[in-house]
């Protein structure tokens, strides 16, 4: 080559497929290391941020708090936002490595692991992922209808994306209505018949997901009493280790908060959420539609942090007309890149995608949907060591050129939504939402978005 890659003469031109968390955090690292970088960043929606805008719940503002760093990072010289461009089919990953030395996928897990049991395809049975995108406001989920005509729900899983489930089923529309949830979902929330929730999981309270925040504000909600059985806190000999280990500090959090919700005074509530520990989906039951769900009873066996559920042929029935799973996310497989379909990643060592030159992936489409959104930074860091090391064995691309991509996405007729734009739909956002009390009032679709920009 004539220059040295990252140098001043020749710059390392990196892209960025996903403007989420671990998307934000790689370019930060590679913005802040030695090497002359510049760094383009892609998002098939208009919108960036990834799940912290279409994921985390509504009614947890703090959380979200957490854009305020990516839009410091969006705003760096060296990094340009190219939101409302799908790499895989407005830009396919060839084309990418024409323009780019390094392309790194911070693409996520955008979809549900099944729960392979009889009836998961009826009519009423859903990923929990779709019910998150349908409240927050996601384009392409915009139109789903849930149908919140009847008495019980049922939420399979006991992490924090099924409490997410739980709470905004069992909220009323005064606690909801303040928050930036779509106001699609908080209209048809509003007619909600649904008396009673169901969170269930296969394994006991020592081996539950959420965090104590979570549990706690399940305990805390206007008009829905939550029910803890107190039987539940008898625990095995596992369980029990597992509990008292120094180490265990989710469950040592959790237990006491859960046994103080298992005390509470469970009033007059229109509404009731049932914590079931122990129990397995095993079918469920309509002709088309979900009409009940049998739960296996389950005993637990293995040594402490290695506890598994193991049916024991006992089964209860319980009508309902919705089920949402929600038992971990995974990823969707992109053409021109590796995919391990057992796991739902793409496969990499130290970052690096195995059997590729000049791709690297970071956050859950590396590691798996694991960890908080904090997680993703470390992680990230390490992906971007790994570049750095790997700098002298790179081979240039084809077309260095800063232009090219900008000239390419024209002579394809599309529209790329650039970091400016993003605030200009950001501030109408925003001042939609001030004239009826809430922080935001989202755009639910790629036009409305767009419509902004041509004002």
């Amino acid at each position: 080559m004539s220059h040295e890659l990252g140098s001043e003469a020749r710059p390392l031109r990196v892209a960025i497929i996903g403007s989420g968390p671990s998307g934000f955090y790689a370019a930060e690292a590679l913005l802040k290391s030695d090497p002359h970088i510049e760094v383009d960043m892609f998002e098939r929606l208009p919108s960036p941020f990834g799940l912290v805008r279409l994921g985390v719940a509504p009614d947890h503002a703090k959380i979200k708090n957490v854009i305020k760093i990516y839009e410091r990072i969006a705003q760096k010289d060296g990094l340009r936002y190219f939101g409302n461009v799908e790499i895989g089919s407005d830009i396919t990953v060839d084309v990418l490595k024409k323009y780019y030395d390094v392309s790194i996928f911070a693409n996520g897990a955008q979809s549900d692991r099944n729960l392979n049991i009889p009836g998961e395809d009826f009519s009423g049975s859903w990923p929990a992922t779709e019910f998150v995108a349908w409240y927050n406001g996601h384009p392409d989920f915009r139109d789903i209808e849930f149908d919140f005509s009847h008495e019980t729900a049922i939420v399979i899983g006991q992490g924090n994306v099924a409490a997410d489930v739980c709470r905004i089923l069992c909220k009323t529309v005064d606690e909801l209505k303040h928050t930036d949830i779509a106001q699609h979902a908080l209209d048809q929330l509003a007619e909600s018949k649904i008396k009673h929730v169901y969170m269930v999981g296969r394994r006991g309270p020592v081996q539950a997901k959420f965090t104590q925040l979570e549990i706690k504000e399940l305990g805390d909600m206007d008009d829905c009493a939550a029910i803890i059985k107190e039987e539940v806190f008898t625990f095995d000999a596992a369980s029990q280790a597992e509990f008292d280990d120094p180490e265990s500090k989710t469950a040592a959090k959790n237990i006491p908060t859960m046994k103080t919700i298992a005390k509470q005074n469970r009033g007059n509530a229109s509404r009731t959420l049932h914590f079931e520990f122990c129990k397995s989906p095993v079918e469920i039951k309509g002709e088309t539609k979900v009409e009940s769900i049998v739960l296996e009873h389950n005993e637990l066996t293995g040594e402490a942090f290695k506890v598994k559920a193991r049916g024991t042929g006992a089964t209860e029935e319980i009508p309902c007309g919705l089920v949402f799973r929600s038992v971990g996310y995974r990823g969707v497989e992109m053409p021109g890149v590796p995919f391990n379909e057992d796991w739902g990643v793409y496969p990499h060592e130290n970052g690096r995608i195995e059997g590729e030159q000049g791709q690297y992936v970071v956050g859950w489409i590396k590691r798996g949907p694991s960890g908080v959104i904090g997680t993703n930074k470390p992680d990230s860091q390490s992906t971007i060591a790994q570049i750095l090391e790997d700098l002298p064995t790179l081979t240039p691309c084809e077309v260095p050129d800063k232009d090219a991509i900008e000239n390419e996405l024209k002579a394809r007729n599309i529209r790329p939504v650039s970091y400016e734009d993003w605030k200009k739909i950001d501030e109408a956002e925003v001042s939609l939402g001030k004239d009826i009390g809430k922080p935001r009032e989202k755009f639910t679709r790629i036009s409305e978005m767009l419509d902004i920009l041509k004002k």
